[in-house]
């Protein structure tokens, strides 16, 4: 369910809108194989026991679904809430809230593009606006050969590193114009670039599925922090600062 503030009724009120996959015909349009169904609910399984209760996994298991089709869709909302023992329309809640789950099919490599205020102002917006043009997609499009879904980020939290753009959650940062199509025509070519920081790409179900929990083997590889996130770090080391010792701070203040 959502709220279309554009579209408000004659009262004032935003209309609420019922998310389409709950229709009844939503499931039977994108089924699940029973070979997809069947890898989900083995993996579903290990997830639901790292927790005491089996609902805290819908998380998991909703990237699990995504891993499956590139997109939460209707039949794995069900398969969700049947491995839950939840109906549809708290799994479809959950999925609906959280942007990281798709509620469309996803290209091979999200890009995201950060639009919040200190990348916006160094060029993000100008980037963002360049890929639309150079892609031929809006936001949350995906290019016709199924290749990158486009999309418009709040944060990427790398804002030492502004503008940044990331490809399935990874980091390509300082991006211009002209670097960040670059960057798309290679993710279409398949002469995939590696990130300024983190591991090398893989496509968005396997991301979705290292999302779920279960590691693709890549974690320590690329380097992970670059001179700007160090640069206080190699201050406090020049002026021989340190940080207080664990408890020391609490028995100043007492």
């Amino acid at each position: 369910m959502s709220h279309n503030h554009s579209d408000n009724g004659t009262n004032g009120l935003p209309t609420v809108v019922l998310d389409p996959r709950l229709s009844p015909g939503a499931v039977a349009a994108d089924p699940l194989s029973d070979d997809a169904k069947a890898r989900v609910r083995t993996l579903a399984a290990e997830a639901i026991a790292r927790y005491p209760r089996a609902r805290s996994a819908i998380m998991p298991l909703l990237y699990l679904a995504q891993a499956e089709q590139g997109y939460v869709s209707p039949d794995g909302i069900k398969l969700v809430a049947e491995l839950l023992g939840l109906t549809t329309a708290e799994v479809a809640s959950v999925s609906t809230f959280y942007t990281m789950y798709k509620r469309r099919r996803c290209g091979d490599y999200h890009v995201g593009v950060c639009t919040n205020t200190l990348c916006a102002i160094l060029g993000g917006d100008a980037i963002f606006a360049a890929l639309k043009d150079h892609l031929g997609v809006a936001n949350s499009g995906t290019t016709l050969d199924g290749k990158v879904t486009l999309e418009h980020i709040e944060c990427n939290a790398a804002c030492d590193y502004a503008p940044v753009v990331m490809v399935n959650w990874e980091f390509f940062d300082n991006q211009t114009v002209e670097t960040a199509k670059g960057l798309v025509d290679k993710l279409r070519s398949g002469d995939l670039p590696l990130p300024t920081r983190g591991a090398p790409l893989i496509t968005h179900v396997e991301t979705s599925r290292v999302l779920a929990g279960f590691a693709d083997g890549l974690v320590g590889e690329g380097p992970s922090a670059g001179p700007e996130s160090l640069a206080g770090l190699e201050l406090a080391k020049e002026r021989k600062e340190s940080a207080p010792a664990i408890g020391a701070a609490a028995e100043k203040r007492a």
